[in-house]
């Protein structure tokens, strides 16, 4: 058995070998430069560090984590091409669903094929999926191949799999004489099971990751409470220790997050028009208030603290002792404001979405069944209720009957509703119908397309609300683990003082003069505050919602491990008095 299982890692080794290898060959530049430019600049660096953990006149435990840095550099540039190659793959597959969806809208309109790709091939907002259509379409037009032989030679260069599936059987499809429309019709159903397969691949891995963090979390706190306790026994430095192991402690957070930021799956909420779009007064200006309190806040408490004012204390002055945790809580609450107006945006962007396809479903059969243009069918559609997406309707309503530019109505329309979703599928009902496309058919893809996307945006909520109990369960434990650590080392350092127990026997096994207590609890509060703004935005790339939403997470997450700090110590000093 044991045998078998050696086999099988060997080979997943060797698997994986080759597969960094053969990444070399698709960098865009030469591996001789890869290996000049990249990997010896890394390779004196591990060495450096390896140095430095032998030379530096530091305790062990501060520096375990020199090499530590040094190997992780060493490895990330000699993986980097595989890790790159697979972040193209990623923004390929995020993206591939609305390509496809658009290129099958076009489809059905009465241009010529080669028009559908090159149109596709412009469109600078997919990406890495729209680079690959313009390399067919450079396959055609500059070596004059054929579209089959182009889109099946291509589909042994493109990284993603997917779209090298899609091309290969574009190909052979197209060299058999099936028109493109039958066949993107054809392969709507296929798509959308890919892309909900890839979708949900995505949220099990961060199921898989929100277990692996929350141990990895856990470990760390043990270990920073050893750091903290075991030097009054040990009587090594307590702040280097601590410092060090706070060192790797960020180190395992942002590692995470940036897994977590390459697992999520890329489906935004919020467009971003270039123009401005209504209600962007008031949420700069919830940015500007908080963010201005905020700042102002912290000037007021860092004045009191350089004794030019009456400072935080001045401000809480109903409450007798002001605790240290309190000038990192207070002087951030303001965000709160910010976030939750914008909280309030994304819960109606979100509304307005669950509507659309409704709405562009009845548009389009509406406007099939009476042949006539879309004013005249939202005379009569902009009465029915869509709920949340009704105003934008009225509103296009009215300047498509004022003559407004069909474009220019629907690009407000879609700054109406700040949808990601609502502007990309309104972009291309609007393409759709100018060229001669069918209404109905218009409108019924888009809804089912758009319908899909919805369902598994519920999953992902649910996924992201079990992942931010995780967060904050996590954030209470952790400092309640770090402040019972550090109140015991300070009720230990008081008595050795009070009793005078340093000049006795007992001061050779316990050191308590080594602790700089107050240093020590302003680096937890450290941790505390990274903790916070780093969880908040896991939250937001969980969801796929604004970062500055992720203001109210930053500040309940900052006020919780800061309430937890003080209970804490409260807590354990009653006990211990007792």
């Amino acid at each position: 058995m044991g045998v078998k299982q050696a086999g099988q890692g060997l080979a997943t080794a060797m698997r994986l070998t080759e597969e960094v290898m053969a990444s070399y060959e698709k960098l865009d530049i030469s591996k001789r430069q890869y290996v000049g430019y990249v990997l010896v600049p890394a390779a004196v660096v591990f060495l450096l560090t390896i140095a430095g953990a032998f030379l530096l006149p530091l305790p062990f435990a501060a520096r375990v984590p020199i090499p530590m840095f040094g190997v992780l550099t060493l490895v990330s540039a000699v993986i980097y091409p595989k890790i790159y190659l697979s972040s193209v793959e990623n923004r390929i597959d995020n993206q591939l669903h609305l390509v496809m969806t658009h290129m099958t809208v076009l489809s059905t309109t009465n241009i010529d094929r080669m028009e559908v790709f090159r149109t596709l091939a412009k469109e600078e907002e997919y990406g890495a999926a729209a680079e690959e259509i313009g390399r067919v379409v450079s396959l055609v037009d500059t070596w004059n191949q054929s579209l089959d032989d182009a889109c099946r030679r291509r589909a042994k260069e493109v990284p993603s799999d997917a779209m090298a599936d899609f091309f290969d059987r574009l190909g052979y499809t197209l060299g058999a004489g099936q028109s493109l429309e039958d066949f993107l019709v054809s392969e709507q159903d296929v798509m959308l099971a890919k892309y909900e397969t890839l979708y949900e691949s995505s949220l099990s891995n961060l199921e898989v990751m929100k277990d692996l963090y929350m141990s990895m979390i856990l470990s760390m706190t043990f270990a920073l409470v050893f750091a903290i306790v075991l030097p009054i026994l040990t009587g090594n430095d307590p702040t280097a220790t601590v410092a060090a192991v706070i060192v790797l402690f960020v180190f395992v957070q942002l590692g995470f997050y940036a897994m977590i930021r390459a697992t999520s799956p890329y489906d935004p909420i919020w467009y971003h028009p270039e123009e401005r779009a209504p209600g962007d007064l008031k949420l700069w200006a919830s940015l500007g208030i908080g963010g201005g309190l905020s700042f102002l806040l912290i000037g007021f408490t860092a004045a009191g603290m350089f004794g030019y004012g009456p400072g935080l204390p001045g401000l809480l002055w109903f409450i007798d002792d002001v605790r240290l945790p309190l000038y990192l809580a207070v002087p951030i609450s303001p965000l709160f404001i910010t976030g939750v107006i914008l909280r309030s945006e994304e819960q109606a962007i979100s509304a307005r979405d669950r509507e659309f396809p409704s709405f562009v479903r009845a548009l389009g059969a509406t406007e099939s069944a009476k042949q006539s243009t879309t004013t005249d069918v939202l005379t009569t559609l902009r009465d029915k209720d869509f709920g949340a997406l009704s105003p934008a309707i009225t509103r296009l309503y009215r300047r498509l009957n004022m003559r407004i530019s069909t474009e220019g109505a629907w690009r407000a329309f879609t700054r109406d509703t700040r949808s990601y979703l609502i502007q990309k599928f309104s972009e291309m009902y609007l393409v759709g119908r100018r060229m001669g496309g069918d209404p109905k058919q218009l409108g019924e893809l888009i809804s089912k397309n758009m319908n899909a996307v919805n369902q598994l945006r519920e999953q992902r909520r649910q996924a992201a609300v079990t992942f931010i109990g995780l967060l904050y369960g996590i954030t209470a434990a952790a400092t309640f683990a770090f402040f019972i650590g550090l109140e015991i080392v300070a009720i230990l350092a008081q008595l050795t003082a009070d009793f005078e127990l340093d000049q006795m026997d007992i001061g050779q096994i316990v050191y308590p003069g080594a602790y700089d207590i107050p240093l020590i609890e302003y680096l937890l509060l450290t941790v505390v505050l990274f903790n916070a703004a780093l969880s908040s935005q896991m939250i937001r790339k969980i969801d796929g919602g604004n970062p500055a939403n992720g203001y109210i997470h930053f500040v309940l997450l900052t006020w919780l491990g800061a309430g937890t700090a003080i209970a804490t110590r409260v807590l354990v000093n009653a006990i211990l008095s007792i």
